[in-house]
């Protein structure tokens, strides 16, 4: 829930990590610090004991301070499914820059902690429309976000799909490519943030922004998520693209309003990648 959930022991706690999260995610925007603050890890996590994670380490705990630092929390181990580290996500949520009065679509939104931060970004006027392929997360958000007036839980996939228009689309699952319909939800000035991972497991996070003459797109680091359900991309790239090739990466655009060139660095079935600016 928001705000004033818990005693003032809990508000201090989430103050202090919000503040730590900021400074190890070289946050810019304090909205962001302040959102971080708000929203009770506690409640898009399994009831205690919890089990963390850092620097590959595991720690089985009941206490709730033990949360509240840069670990990953486990929801699922068996299915590898965690609650993110929130100072990856922090740099992110400050990269995309969501807007008062913008839409989202957030594609895996797990059991919903990001959402509801996405969600708070956001108003008043905003909203997030939050997918998650798997039943039972989808579940477990929608209870967790009914605080959360401007979100809607949609227990399906974001791909392959024709989606609303968005002003940010947040995907926290890895992807072989960004769904093409992706791209086409992206309003003027858009941005869609996703981790691309052409390598098993690993690859760059990729931020695009629509511009009047296309797609842009910059890696901002190397990260390893889990691979995203529901997708239809198969493996048909001309060439696997080779670390060095990731990271010269400048645009990225739809093979029916652009044929791949001598500048393709990897080439799908609907999109394709650039190393040629705008």
């Amino acid at each position: 829930m928001i705000d004033d959930v818990g005693s003032d022991a809990s508000r201090r706690m989430r103050a202090a990590y919000a503040a730590q999260i900021a400074r190890l995610a070289g946050v810019e925007d304090p909205r962001v610090e302040d959102a971080f603050a708000r929203v009770a890890r506690e409640d898009f996590l399994p009831p205690p004991p919890w089990t963390t994670i850092s620097l590959g380490a595991a720690l089985v705990t009941r206490d709730i301070a033990d949360i509240y630092n840069n670990v990953l929390v486990a929801i699922d181990p068996e299915r590898g499914i965690n609650n993110g580290e929130p100072a990856l996500h922090a740099a992110w949520i400050d990269a995309v820059r969501p807007q008062r009065g913008e839409a989202v679509i957030h594609v895996g939104a797990g059991t919903g902690y990001y959402t509801a931060i996405l969600s708070l970004l956001v108003q008043p006027g905003g909203r997030v429309e939050a997918f998650e392929y798997e039943a039972d997360l989808a579940a477990q958000a929608t209870h967790n976000l009914r605080g959360y007036p401007n979100v809607s839980v949609h227990a399906a996939s974001a791909f392959g799909r024709t989606l609303p228009k968005a002003d940010l689309i947040y995907v926290n699952a890895g992807v072989l490519a960004p769904d093409v319909e992706w791209l086409r939800a992206l309003n003027p000035g858009g941005r869609l943030i996703f981790p691309w991972q052409p390598h098993k497991g690993w690859g760059p996070a990729v931020l695009v922004s629509r511009q009047t003459e296309g797609f842009s797109a910059r890696s901002l680091m190397n990260v390893g998520f889990i691979s995203c359900s529901g997708t239809t991309e198969q493996i048909s790239i001309r060439n696997l693209p080779t670390e060095a090739d990731l990271a010269t990466v400048r645009t990225v655009w739809i093979k029916r309003d652009r044929v791949p060139d001598a500048s393709a660095v990897a080439v799908y079935d609907e999109v394709w990648f650039s190393s040629e600016e705008i």
